[in-house]
This record gives structure tokens, sequence and C-alpha cells, in this order.
């Protein structure tokens, strides 16, 4: 039974990382598919494992929080915009994943990478009435921290991936 649980953690281990991927909490159902694999089969991961994959899952989602809104700080934007990113990059991943259907993953990754520009651009244009070259400087840099924080929490999940794989089937 230890090499089902194991496999069922390499599984979603791999579904987790695609998760992350299209901005979906994978790191975290990974955390939680070897959790209860440890609750199932006792002594599959020793604590240090599940306690480094726990602080990986925790600093992801520190660096997702705040990438978009730090790329948009970075360009002299206000809290408005960088409020403005985090909501945009959310709403423009799902109309990506909508509209963008044919592309399959990759519309989500647009759509979140422009949702984060556009509507930090907008919030500076609109609601602080920035000129529009400031706007457009925000826009960017909300746009280039959000694509930034998609593949550093990737590769986390990644990493994260790895290590309870590598754990599950090593004993």
């Amino acid at each position: 039974m230890i090499y089902v649980a194991a496999t069922i953690v390499a599984v979603f281990s791999l579904l987790g990382v695609l998760a992350t991927l299209i901005s979906f909490p994978g790191i975290w159902l990974m955390v939680l598919v070897a959790l209860f694999c440890q609750w199932w089969q006792p002594g599959m991961f020793n604590w240090w494992t599940l306690g480094a994959a726990l602080a990986l899952a925790g600093a992801a989602e520190i660096v997702e929080m705040f990438a978009s809104a730090a790329g948009a700080a970075k360009a002299k934007g206000s809290k408005t915009a960088m409020g403005a990113s985090l909501v945009g990059a959310v709403v423009g991943a799902i109309l990506g994943t909508i509209f963008l259907p044919f592309l399959l993953i990759i519309g989500t990754i647009i759509g979140g990478i422009a949702g984060a520009g556009l509507a930090a651009g907008a919030a500076e244009r609109g609601i602080k009435r920035k000129e529009g070259g400031d706007s457009w400087n925000v826009a960017k840099g909300a746009a280039a921290g959000r694509a930034l924080s998609m593949v550093a929490k990737t590769g986390i999940a990644a990493v994260v991936g790895v290590l309870l794989t590598v754990a599950a089937f090593v004993p």
C-alpha cells in the first residue's frame, strides 16, 4: 500500500505544479495529499520533509502576493495600483481562460499578466490621474512582476513536488 500512496503523491505533485502554473493553489494540493498519505500510511514522510514543504508553500504565497505589487511599486505606482494589480491578475487569469481556451494554459498565463498590468495602469490613470506615460510604466512594472511571480511560484512548486515525490518513494 505504501507504493500506492507514493504514486498518489507523485501524481498529485505533477498536477499541483500544473495547477500552480495557472494560478491555482497547486502547492497546497500537494501538501494536503502528502499529509493525507502520511495519515493513511504513517511513517511515509518524516516531519522535516513535511515541514520543509509547508515552509516552501508559505514562501511561494508570499512571493506571489507581493511580486506584481512590487513591480508596480518599483515603477513608482501608488498603493491603489498595487492593489489593483493583485485583483487584475486574478480576473485576467479567469478571463484569459474563458476567452483564450484554444491556448489552454497559455491563455490563463497571458490573462493573468495582462490583467495585472491593465488594472494597475487603469488605477494610475483613472483614480490617481497620472499622465499616460507614467501609468504605462506602472502597468509594465505590474505585468513584469506578475510574470516573475508565476515563474518563481511554479519553480517553488516544482521543488515541493520533487521533494515530496522522492521522499515518498525513498524510505
